[in-house]
């Protein structure tokens, strides 16, 4: 709890994401927020805040100058995937809350080093898990935390609605390289739903087996089709699918517990509930064939989704009267977690068993990059 009345908000990189943060923000749309500063390396994106803010926000070109200046209480990060851990201990160190852009980083090491900054700084921390804000996936998880669906036995996620052309990955040369991303449709279109599928099931890995496929589809040198299988310590498995290079694409996402089936697609939530869970059926019943009675559910699904702009409104409610985080900071690690291990199998060709070998999958990571056709 503060006695502040409004968070002042520097944003550092406003390219794609941080003109959009700039913008709402720049609108007054979020309470209790003001956009105080925007940090950028290119002249012409700080041209451009000039020209679009005027006077009332300042401008900077050194996140060190940005972070010392004292115009601001907190930062939302938006810069190179590869430079969001160092941003957020830089402004740690200088005594600010961090709300950072996905994913945490590229690889866990260094977002654990991030996160043990978060904790030592005792500053708010949060990460821009927007769709956490999806009325679909909270209701989901209401219905997995209460006990409806029983203990957790299967997981299933389709999600290739990541259609990408060719001239998407050549409209800049850092994208889908090893050097300018850190990884491709694990990393920079899925972290949403590698953190939506353990925040809501509750499940961590105990080990991991992943086929990825490099420059499967586009002439690109990062995954682009991705099937992983994990198990669980209470004996639930589950199984990733993802690609960039299919279309019409799917996104289904089927859970199975001992009490019935919940699957949501095409933005409803369908419960088939078991009117007996399965464990007590197999228990009681002595016939040769049957099965328990299952009711077919559709649940009402309330509210809407507030997105980005309603992950920053609870971060400054976070600052300003102690809300809790919808999206805590450190766990950012966890969504990260599963796509490093996803490559490290498929570069190693076994299993990962989890906790991963850190060391291991940075020194092949950076193999990769000096071998990167992009050159900074």
């Amino acid at each position: 709890m503060t006695t502040m009345d409004k968070v002042r908000i520097g944003i550092v990189g406003i390219g794609n994401m941080g003109t959009a943060h700039a913008n709402y923000l720049g609108r007054g749309e979020v309470a209790g927020a003001e956009l105080a500063a925007v940090c950028d390396v290119s002249q012409d994106r700080l041209r451009w805040a000039e020209q679009q803010f005027g006077g009332r926000v300042a401008t900077f070109d050194s996140v060190e100058a940005m972070f010392a200046s004292g115009k601001i209480d907190a930062v939302l990060i938006a810069n190179r995937h590869f430079d969001h851990p160092g941003t957020a201990m830089l402004a740690f160190e200088h005594g600010l809350h961090v709300l950072c852009e996905k994913p945490a980083g590229v690889y866990t090491r260094n977002v654990r080093e991030m996160n043990e900054a978060a904790a030592r700084s005792g500053k708010l921390f949060s990460m821009m898990y927007n769709q956490r804000t999806n009325p679909l996936y909270a209701k989901l998880k209401d219905l997995v935390d209460s006990g409806e669906l029983g203990a957790i036995r299967r997981t299933n996620w389709i999600i290739t609605t990541w259609y990408r052309p060719q001239s998407y990955y050549d409209s800049g040369g850092w994208r889908a390289t090893w050097a300018g991303e850190g990884g491709g449709v694990l990393l920079n279109q899925c972290p949403h739903q590698l953190d939506l599928w353990q925040w809501i099931t509750g499940l961590a890995p105990k080990r991991i087996r992943a086929f990825c496929t490099f420059g499967k589809y586009r002439d690109i040198e990062v995954e682009d089709d991705v099937t992983a299988y994990v198990e669980y310590e209470n004996g639930a498995t589950g199984v990733f699918i993802t690609t960039t290079g299919e279309t019409p694409g799917t996104n289904r996402f089927e859970l199975v517990g001992e009490k019935g089936k919940i699957v949501v697609e095409d933005d409803k939530l369908t419960f088939w509930r078991l009117r007996v869970s399965e464990p007590e059926f197999n228990r009681q019943f002595k016939g040769q064939f049957g099965q328990p009675e299952s009711w077919k559910i559709d649940i009402p699904v309330r509210g809407q989704e507030t997105g980005h702009k309603g992950v920053t409104q609870n971060f400054v409610d976070a600052i300003l009267k102690g809300t809790p985080l919808l999206a805590p900071g450190e766990e950012g690690i966890n969504g990260l977690l599963l796509s490093n291990a996803m490559l490290l199998s498929s570069w190693t060709d076994n299993w990962v068993d989890v906790p991963m070998n850190e060391d291991l999958f940075h020194e092949l990571l950076q193999q990769k990059i000096d071998s990167s056709v992009f050159r900074s």
